[in-house]
């Protein structure tokens, strides 16, 4: 595989490939776009079979953090980073204090947070080495974890795509499928059951599942089963990819809006959404809560306005359908293109050059004179 081929089709600027022998350090730093603002994106640890694997899933996680930023409203680009290994031996304190360094050398190009393999306290070390770090302890200004604004974001969701289907937005009228109560996906729970809508749940970790079901008055259901539930709205809130030509054939909802990464398995399979009238919320502007949150952090941090500004995310998805329709696309185009006309016409205010330059509905860039 060319790298440089590679990045010139997603349209990266930058990609840092970081390596410490003496401490285990392998890791990878892609800047995708900075045109709104520094490049923001959580540090994932995960033991990726291949280096390419690696360099595949934060190719696409950067890229994905550059549109959630743009119809989130805010004033910052998208990043990511992966570090290659297993968060439950590999972790040391000399081992992120190293990712620190190399991070600290970008100049505020990219900030991170936590994600998927990575605590607080593995952000802790970090933060020792730069200050490009959000979602850090109270105690040095942080906001600590996200988890509540991720789902109040996917809450606010939930409720533009209740209005878009149905006219109204009483929560409590309705049954939801949740796949996947982690963190994010147990204080979902928590706000729908609030309303005394009926949910059904499900979860690799068995232990979650039954909190749901004691605590919360959950319906529990097998992990495949989740598909086949006669629910109105589909809640994907774990693994990404789970819209594809399986399932489209087994799910009954009429609404599919959750805080999952990459739900569609292909963008086709949106399209056909489109075709059989059901409603599908674009999964990175739902999900943006956690991200309006830490980026409260950047200047100073007051949780009631985290709040106030994550209850954004009704009106941004309401704009995605409206686009949708005035332009006669599937919603996941329609959030696209959103974040390219942010992009394109803040670039021309930040950017003189801009105005020479061109950018298209495919994400990529292009010079006016090629």
């Amino acid at each position: 595989m060319n790298i440089f081929e590679t990045i010139d089709k997603t349209e990266h600027e930058e990609v840092v490939f970081c390596h410490n022998k003496d401490v285990g350090l392998k890791a990878i730093i892609a800047i995708h776009n900075t045109v709104l603002g520094p490049a923001l994106g959580g540090l994932r640890m995960w033991p990726y079979k291949t280096e390419q694997e690696a360099l595949n899933d934060v190719l696409r996680l950067s890229r994905g953090m550059t549109y959630k930023a743009a119809v989130s409203g805010l004033n910052l680009g998208g990043g990511k980073s992966i570090i290659i290994g297993d968060p439950k031996t590999d972790k040391s304190e000399e081992l992120f204090r190293a990712f620190g360094r190399f991070m600290d050398s970008l100049g505020g190009r990219y900030i991170t947070a936590e994600d998927v393999g990575i605590d607080v306290n593995d952000m802790e070390y970090v933060f020792q080495e730069t200050d490009n770090v959000v979602g850090v302890h109270q105690m040095h200004g942080g906001s600590g974890d996200p988890s509540p604004f991720t789902a109040f974001g996917t809450y606010q969701g939930i409720k533009a795509s209740l209005e878009k289907k149905y006219g109204n937005q009483e929560v409590g009228n309705y049954t939801y499928a949740v796949q996947g109560v982690g963190h994010v996906g147990f204080e979902l729970v928590k706000l729908l059951r609030a309303d005394g809508a009926k949910v059904f749940v499900t979860d690799i970790n068995q232990e979650a599942v039954n909190q749901c079901v004691e605590e919360l008055g959950c319906e529990a259901v097998g992990l495949d089963e989740i598909y086949d539930v006669d629910a109105e709205v589909y809640v994907p809130c774990a693994l990404g990819a789970t819209v594809n030509d399986e399932t489209l054939e087994r799910l009954k909802c009429d609404i599919i809006c959750g805080s999952a990464n990459n739900q569609l398995a292909e963008e086709r399979h949106g399209n056909e959404l489109e075709k059989r009238g059901m409603i599908y919320a674009p999964d990175y502007a739902v999900n943006a809560g956690g991200l309006m949150n830490v980026s409260i952090e950047l200047e100073g941090y007051n949780r009631e306005r985290a709040m106030r500004m994550t209850r954004n995310i009704y009106y941004n998805i309401k704009k995605i359908y409206d686009i949708a329709e005035r332009d006669g696309i599937a919603s996941w185009q329609a959030a696209d293109r959103m974040g390219e006309e942010r992009i394109q016409t803040m670039g021309r205010v930040k950017l003189p050059y801009m105005n020479q330059r061109k950018v298209n509905f495919s994400g990529r860039t292009k010079s006016g004179n090629s």
